[in-house]
């Protein structure tokens, strides 16, 4: 059976959730968490989590183009924490830089603009940061040591 992983984009206003599995190596815009109530992103999270059984979690983690850290870096690695501990599941913390973007020319290529972008555009970007990862061997890092957080995968 393939094992199901969730990507996030992580956000302070909102999160994107895409959904993939190892065997296809594909993944897919799955939604987008509009608060910013850790309490309430959480609770929708534990149910996505019950409803799709992941056996990974995939968060990116911005950086500016020159590769230092971006102002997010911090909270998307506190997320990740969070995720982890919370849920009991390994994550890996993939590079996002130019995610955001990407997904705003795919959903342009699409027919989708401006405005009509704004409730898809995160679940778009976790959808590329999942596919990123699925695409440099998901499943192939080991999970973390029991206590040790999010592991790091970056693109080569």
């Amino acid at each position: 059976m393939p094992d199901t992983l969730l990507g996030f984009d992580f956000g302070e206003r909102r999160i994107g959730v895409a959904v993939g599995n190892s065997i296809m190596k594909i993944a897919h815009p799955l939604s987008t968490i509009d608060t910013e109530s850790n309490d309430e992103r959480f609770h929708i999270i534990a149910g996505l989590i019950a409803e799709w059984r992941p056996a990974q979690l995939v968060v990116g983690l911005p950086s500016h183009m020159d590769g230092s850290e971006h102002e997010l870096s911090r909270l998307c690695r506190k997320f990740a924490n969070r995720l982890h501990g919370r849920f009991d599941l390994p994550v890996a913390l993939v590079d996002e830089r130019l995610s955001s973007v990407e997904a705003s020319l795919s959903l342009n290529e699409a027919g989708i603009h401006g405005r009509q972008q704004k409730p898809m555009l995160d679940q778009v970007a976790a959808q590329l940061i999942l596919q990123s990862y699925l695409d440099h061997g998901a499943m192939q890092a080991p999970p973390p040591p029991a206590g040790a957080g999010a592991t790091r995968h970056a693109e080569e």
